[in-house]
């Protein structure tokens, strides 16, 4: 069992997959950076100076309007009922970006898949294959 699991282990996909597991976390990490440091501020600025992050709802009333990030922190991590739609916002456009990035690099590898592709020539078995299956259409 021992030995399966380091034939598991040593494949090339799962070694692929973790190493993406862990770059995604670090890309995660800078798009939001980007997306809360760079982004929000000149969204805010196109708003009218809208600070997101205090955009909410309260259910219960307890939290009046116009409260500082550091209000609803606290009012989150003591329970109150709170509907965070300018955090939503935010997270909404911190995915946007990521997933443009991620049609960008998947663009541009297949773009080099495809380059490939072209250069490869058809192996001994493919070239022999298709000649059995060119007989065997010229026969039916």
């Amino acid at each position: 069992m021992l030995s399966d699991f380091k034939k598991f282990i040593a494949r090339g996909n799962v070694l692929d997959l973790a190493i993406a597991v862990i770059m995604g976390a670090a890309f995660g990490k800078i798009i939001s950076t980007f997306t809360e440091g760079i982004i929000m501020p000149f969204v805010g600025l196109l708003t009218g100076g809208v600070d997101f992050k205090t955009k909410f709802y309260d259910l219960s009333g307890n939290l009046k309007a116009g409260a500082t990030a550091e209000q609803i922190e606290a009012a989150v991590k003591e329970g109150a009922p709170l509907i965070l739609y300018g955090q939503l916002i935010s997270d909404i456009i911190t995915f946007l970006i990521v997933a443009f990035v991620m049609f960008l690099l998947a663009r541009y590898a297949m773009s080099l898949f495809k380059g490939l592709e072209a250069e490869a020539e058809p192996t001994p078995e493919e070239t022999l294959l298709g000649e059995i299956r060119d007989i065997l259409k010229a026969k039916g």
